[in-house]
Parts: C-alpha cells; sequence; structure tokens
C-alpha cells in the first residue's frame, strides 16, 4: 500500500500543477502571440464597457420620440448616428442595446455551459447505461439544426426575450454535453487520474479536481466562440419577431423595424449591423487566439 501511495503521489502533485501553471502559460502566449487577439480584446472591452455604462453615457435618452423635430434624421454633431422614425438617437439606443446582448449571452451560455458540463462530466466518467441513457437525450436534441430548432421553441412559448433565452439555451447545451464527454473520456485513462483511483480518493472529487480542470482549456475556447454565436442568434430571432419587442432597443430589433426604411435612411439599418458584426468578430478573434494558445495540437498558426 505504501509504494502504491509513493508512486501516485507526484503524479498527483502533476495533476494538481499542471492546469494552473499550463493555463498561465497559454493565456501568456495569447496575448503576446497575435495582434488580432489583442484586437479581438479591445473590441470585447469596450463593448463590456458600454454594456455596463452605455445607458449611463448615452447622449441621449433611447426610448425618448421626438417625431416634430428629429424623425430619420441623417448623422450629424447632434445625432452622430442619425435618429430612427420616431426620432430616438441611434447611437444612445445602441449603446443601450449592448447591455441587452450582453445579458442574454451570459444567460445563455451559463445555463448550457452548466448544464451541459454536468451532463457531459457524469456521462464520459461513469460510462456503460449511465452515458448511453445521457447521450441520447442529448442526440435528440441535436438531430435537429440549432436555429429551427431554437425558432420552433420561441414561437410556441411567445414572443420576448425571456423565451428567447430559453430557447437558445435549450439548444447550446447538448454541444457542451457532446465536447465534455469527450475530453473526460481521453482525461479518464491518464496516469494521473488512475493514481488518484489507486489511492482511493472519492470519485466525486476525481472528477471536480483531475478531470475537469484539464477540460477546462477546450470549455473556455468554445464559450468564446459562443458568446458571438449567441449574440448573433438572438438578435436572428428579434429580426424575424420572436425576441425582444418594441421599443427595445435590442440590435436584431431595430434592424427588424429599420427594414421598412432602408432606401430613406440606410444608417438605421447600417449602424445596429455594423455593431452587430464587430462584436461578433471580436469574439471569434478572441476564440480563434484562445484556441492557438491553449489547444497547441490544433497546429493553426
Amino acid at each position: 500500500m505504501a509504494t502504491a501511495t509513493g508512486t501516485a503521489s507526484p503524479l498527483l502533485d502533476e495533476a494538481r500543477q499542471r492546469p494552473e501553471s499550463q493555463l498561465r502559460k497559454n493565456l501568456k502566449r495569447f496575448l503576446v502571440g497575435n495582434r488580432l487577439n489583442l484586437l479581438g480584446v479591445v473590441i470585447v472591452a469596450l463593448f463590456l464597457f458600454l454594456a455596463a455604462l452605455g445607458e449611463l453615457l448615452a447622449p441621449h435618452d433611447p426610448y425618448t420620440a421626438d417625431i416634430t423635430n428629429s424623425k430619420l434624421l441623417g448623422p450629424s454633431l447632434t445625432h452622430p448616428l442619425g435618429t430612427d422614425e420616431l426620432g430616438r438617437d441611434l447611437l444612445s439606443r445602441i449603446m443601450t442595446g449592448t447591455r441587452i446582448s450582453v445579458q442574454v449571452a451570459l444567460i445563455v451560455l451559463g445555463f448550457a455551459v452548466t448544464f451541459g458540463t454536468v451532463v457531459g462530466l457524469i456521462a464520459g466518467y461513469f460510462g456503460g447505461w449511465v452515458d448511453e441513457v445521457l447521450m441520447r437525450l442529448t442526440d435528440m436534441f441535436l438531430a435537429f439544426p440549432a436555429l429551427i430548432l431554437a425558432v420552433a421553441i420561441a414561437a410556441s412559448l411567445g414572443r420576448n426575450l425571456r423565451n428567447t433565452m430559453i430557447a437558445l439555451a435549450t439548444v447550446f447545451w447538448p454541444w457542451y454535453a457532446r465536447l465534455v464527454r469527450a475530453q473526460v473520456l481521453s482525461i479518464k485513462e491518464r496516469e494521473y487520474v488512475q493514481a488518484a483511483h489507486s489511492i482511493g480518493m472519492p470519485q466525486s472529487r476525481v472528477m471536480l479536481r483531475h478531470i475537469l480542470p484539464n477540460a477546462a482549456s477546450v470549455i473556455i475556447i468554445q464559450i468564446t466562440l459562443d458568446v458571438g454565436y449567441a449574440i448573433l442568434a438572438t438578435s436572428s430571432l428579434s429580426f424575424i419577431g420572436l425576441g425582444a419587442q418594441p421599443p427595445s432597443p435590442e440590435w436584431g430589433t431595430m434592424m427588424s423595424t429599420a427594414r421598412n426604411y432602408f432606401r430613406d435612411a440606410w444608417w438605421y439599418m447600417a449602424f445596429p449591423g455594423i455593431a452587430l458584426t464587430l462584436t461578433v468578430l471580436a469574439f471569434n478573434l478572441i476564440g480563434d487566439g484562445l484556441q492557438d494558445a491553449l489547444d497547441p495540437r490544433s497546429g493553426r498558426r
């Protein structure tokens, strides 16, 4: 027994130290390795700043209408991005809408990552009939195209932002379950995990202390990529009338209304679209950079 413990100890020490030290090293590589990564970080930092303080810093009230003097005005010093059909300042509405996008992404991915990780961790670790049941349940959701399933769920629940978040969380979690399960199946066969079993470490501690931290890098990469997709999917559902409803300054809702005025007021659709594009692009840049830094086996440089 002493021999088994003596052999296991160095392996367990390595397991405890490896995730933290390796993540720190790879994150440093991410920050200094590619200028596009820094560009993505800067844009996302601005995005988060506007989400926190955008409504306070907005030059005008994003909800106050002025149809007598300011209806569909083009960009000017008073209204840098123009106004909408009710005379509301577009810059103020876009800044305020940033908070909505952040809230949706955090709530949707918070549920999807948590639930999907738990399902994938349990399925991959225990295997057998547990794995079979959980993965067949997961496959039921994956059998449908994600956006079509989200549209169907949102339409059946009702047209509002809360139901949109429920729909998106429902289609996101199966991907995390599959992703985490695949990582667990690989990690649980490694020597330090076997060493943890050999000294009688509880299964819950093995999963949370040795398996999950070593799968964290892949989960982090996927989250950064999915933030942009969650924002884009939310705007898409709002654009077709299933998400946020007027007078909400959500970007997709603004673009949906702007369709009716595109010929006479190009700025009405263009600027919310640019904000959406830059945000999604920035998160994708960060996701790609993290994949290069945290997963060197990807081989993309």
